[in-house]
């Protein structure tokens, strides 16, 4: 009895193992003998590239309607505070420093204004 509870035990695992393994998806092949086989697709680590881009994207729009909005004398005065300030602020005057990117956008911006 105890021989073939473990061997019950065992296959409940392999089973319980491939149903999680196909949680994230299964995909059909064709093996070479003709039958058709379900197989579990890889879960590759996910890295959120997309809403990177859609960040940045979102910072340099920001940074150029604050040039147009307040002007380039009065934007790098404030940028030059910040930099006085903590490293935190520092960091963000490091960021906030208007780039080639961001002028061209700010020029883009006045022209629609």
């Amino acid at each position: 009895m105890g021989h073939s509870q473990l061997q019950f035990d065992r296959r409940i695992r392999r089973l319980e193992k491939t149903a999680s393994r196909r949680r994230n998806g299964v995909r059909y092949v064709v093996g070479p003998d003709g039958l058709v086989v379900a197989k579990a697709r890889r879960r590759a680590p996910s890295f959120p590239l997309r809403g990177i881009m859609i960040l940045a994207a979102a910072a340099l729009l920001f940074k150029a309607f604050l040039l147009v909005n307040l002007g380039g004398i009065t934007y790098a005065e404030r940028v030059a505070e910040l930099q006085q300030g903590s490293v935190l602020e520092q960091a963000g005057a490091w960021i906030m420093q208007a780039d080639p990117a961001t002028i061209w956008i700010a020029e883009q911006i006045k022209s629609f204004l």
